[in-house]
């Protein structure tokens, strides 16, 4: 499991980890509402592996992936992988009081994000786990690629459609410089919350999301 990691590490994915299931779970309790995921957090860093040597379990997933794209440049699966692991070594090479990702860790989300571009080039309807990642990847707390992030977050949103995934479609957006597209992922944020409380929380989280520290927030959640 994650935390059968040894030494730093063990403690800088802990870290990475508890970070990234406090801002879900904040937005799901602040929100009251439920958000799909594709796969719960220990199981989208790890891959589903268990073990002392997840590291390393990674590094050789991707080399073999890696391979894999090289004599198949079309191979959407080995892609996909690489999106996600790439992403998870990033992690690893997180600060552990800010979170920051150091220099290893950015060329990893480099590849993460050569990675998600191949791919979405060759899937008309690209894999909505792949779309949750590449939002970290290019969101506030990875390469912090506005443009590129809001994309992945639309393309999330479509494929789960919620007030939590427009929400944070709308944060992206916005850090992005996409008023209209912002504007109208709020109000369907909004259309899809359930009950007044609901739909007046949500309406007042759009509100705190103009501005841009709660908008890098709701954005980079994970």
């Amino acid at each position: 499991m994650l935390f059968d990691l040894q030494g730093k590490r063990k403690r800088v994915v802990q870290a990475v980890y508890l970070t990234l299931a406090i801002l879900m779970g904040g937005g799901l309790v602040l929100f009251g509402i439920g958000g799909d995921v594709s796969g719960g957090l220990v199981d989208a860093f790890t891959g589903g592996n268990s073990g002392n040597n997840g590291d390393s379990i990674v590094e050789k997933r991707i080399e073999e992936n890696e391979k894999k794209v090289a004599a198949n440049p079309q191979d959407q699966a080995a892609l996909r992988e690489l999106i996600r692991d790439n992403y998870q070594l990033a992690t690893a090479d997180a600060n552990e009081q800010t979170g920051a990702i150091g220099a290893e860790g950015q060329k990893d989300l480099q590849k993460a994000a050569d990675a998600w571009v191949r791919y979405v080039a060759l899937d008309d309807s690209p894999d909505d786990g792949s779309a949750r990642f590449a939002v970290l990847v290019f969101g506030p707390n990875g390469l912090n690629r506005g443009e590129r992030a809001a994309d992945a977050a639309e393309i999330f949103a479509d494929a789960k459609p919620s007030a939590q995934s427009y929400l944070q479609l709308s944060a992206c957006a916005s850090l992005a410089k996409q008023t209209r597209k912002a504007e109208l992922a709020g109000d369907k944020a909004v259309d899809l919350a359930r009950g007044k409380e609901q739909k007046a929380q949500v309406k007042a989280f759009i509100e705190q999301a103009k501005n841009e520290a709660t908008a890098r927030q709701f954005c980079g959640q994970g």
